[in-house]
């Protein structure tokens, strides 16, 4: 059994406050939400509501709100619960406070710096333990206690182990992977298949040829971890599947709904360079990182379409029978 906890979670958005509501039933932690927004703390601290993100929500009074980075250095564990395009930099921003034995665990699924996944670049440039926690969640399932389940990705099983301990008795289940890259890559991944399903889906519905491409689609993915280095069981991971299965079939999720869009034509040049959902910009990353690494594209031929879209000059009508009629790698 652990002691007494002080918990920080860098961000008081959806998915900060829905975890910060989880773990602050727990009596032995401590659990405050580090934020930027002035309004936002004043709202959790006065009232016990987060208005801006969650306005039907009363709070748990022990959980508080705060705009001082002095909070960091007293934390054993801090969630980063921020946008993926930005959660390097703010590390770097609060080295000076942060305890020098804190856990660090990524919530965001995006890529860090130069294209490398966020918690290859923090590992290089922190010299706190860092791992990940990656799985189908919806913060405002979360934070209604509905039953959510993440996968902690850590090298150290410790880690785990302490992460188990401390969502025990709460609403958050984990399982575990010492694949920190394939956990990371997966959290990629999904976002940018789930704008295939969802283009699939806005031209023909139909339960037979959505898990069809779902399958079909489930491999590539199996195909594009392994060429990235991560390992075939991630997949069967609360990360992997599960998590693919909630971005893609469930209509809250936002990169479906971009696909949703895109295959009922409202996806137009005036909105494309406005979108920069998850899905999109890693599409594009992927795809260029498959090239350089010269990748057959028969390997990542969902994926490849898709980019032709993002493109321009694709006939989107053509999308689904050219992903139809294409005949899977076998492996």
């Amino acid at each position: 059994m652990i002691g007494s906890l002080n918990v920080c979670i860098a961000g008081a958005g959806t998915i900060g406050t829905a975890l910060g509501q989880v773990l602050a039933e727990k009596e032995n932690l401590r659990v405050s939400l580090l934020s930027v927004e002035a309004d936002v703390v004043n709202d959790i601290n006065k009232q016990h509501i987060n208005t801006a993100y969650f306005p039907q929500i009363r709070l748990n009074p022990a959980l508080t709100a705060s705009m001082d980075n002095n909070l960091l250095k007293d934390a054993a564990i801090v969630f980063l619960a921020i946008p993926s395009v930005v959660v390097v930099s703010y590390v770097n921003s609060i080295k000076p406070f942060l305890n020098p034995d804190a856990l660090l665990v990524n919530l965001a699924k995006g890529f860090g710096n130069d294209r490398e996944t966020i918690t290859t670049v923090l590992g290089r440039q922190v010299s706190n333990r860092v791992c990940t926690m990656k799985g189908p969640t919806f913060a405002r399932e979360m934070i209604n206690h509905i039953p959510t389940s993440m996968t902690v990705g850590s090298e150290d099983e410790s880690v785990y182990a302490l992460l188990n301990e401390v969502f025990s008795g709460t609403s958050v289940h984990t399982d575990y992977s010492n694949d920190v890259t394939g956990v990371e890559i997966l959290s990629i991944l999904k976002n940018i298949y789930a704008i295939i399903v969802g283009i699939v889906d806005a031209h023909f519905d139909s339960p037979n040829l959505r898990f069809m491409i779902f399958t079909r689609a489930f491999n590539e993915m199996r195909q594009v971890l392994l060429r990235f280095g991560g390992k075939q069981e991630t997949m069967f991971r609360y990360c992997g599947i599960g998590d693919f299965g909630l971005t893609s079939l469930n209509d809250l999720s936002r990169n479906r709904t971009l696909g949703l869009l895109i295959g009922k034509g409202f996806f137009t040049d005036d909105i494309s360079g406005k979108v920069v959902l998850e899905g999109r910009i890693a599409a594009g990353i992927i795809g260029e990182q498959l090239q350089k690494m010269q990748v057959p594209v028969g390997e990542y031929y969902m994926l490849n379409e898709l980019n032709e879209i993002f493109r321009g000059n694709y006939n989107v009508k053509k999308f689904v029978g050219n992903i139809v009629n294409n005949s899977p790698i076998a492996g």
